[in-house]
């Protein structure tokens, strides 16, 4: 996040970058011993990739992957086929959204998404 001015609002900033925002806090306080928080935690991010370069992707992917080998569980909630294959676990809701959606289309290791 860059681009992102000091001391700018933080009702400026889009869901995603809240979101990657929040990741980066905890990031920084788990990796000094205060203020970190005792025990795995749980994220759950919705679409966490909107507006991302290919190459912030990668950076968000690491992110992701420093947490989870630190003993932490995510959740993503993502349409981007790169953070898909990159996950432990896939659950695919669908057919589509709506009311044309909600039905377990796919559970199960990764898999090329078409």
């Amino acid at each position: 996040l860059g681009y992102v001015q000091l001391g700018q609002s933080s009702s400026s900033l889009s869901g995603g970058e809240s979101q990657r925002v929040k990741l980066a806090q905890f990031l920084s306080k788990e990796s000094g011993a205060k203020g970190a928080l005792a025990g795995p935690t749980l994220f759950i991010f919705d679409e966490p990739t909107t507006g991302l370069h290919f190459h912030d992707i990668k950076k968000l992917l690491a992110a992701f992957n420093a947490l989870v080998d630190k003993g932490h569980t995510i959740i993503v909630v993502e349409h981007n086929t790169d953070v898909i294959a990159a996950a432990d676990w896939e659950i695919e809701l669908g057919p589509e959204g709506g009311d044309k959606g909600g039905c377990l289309c796919y559970e199960g290791l990764p898999r090329s998404v078409k």
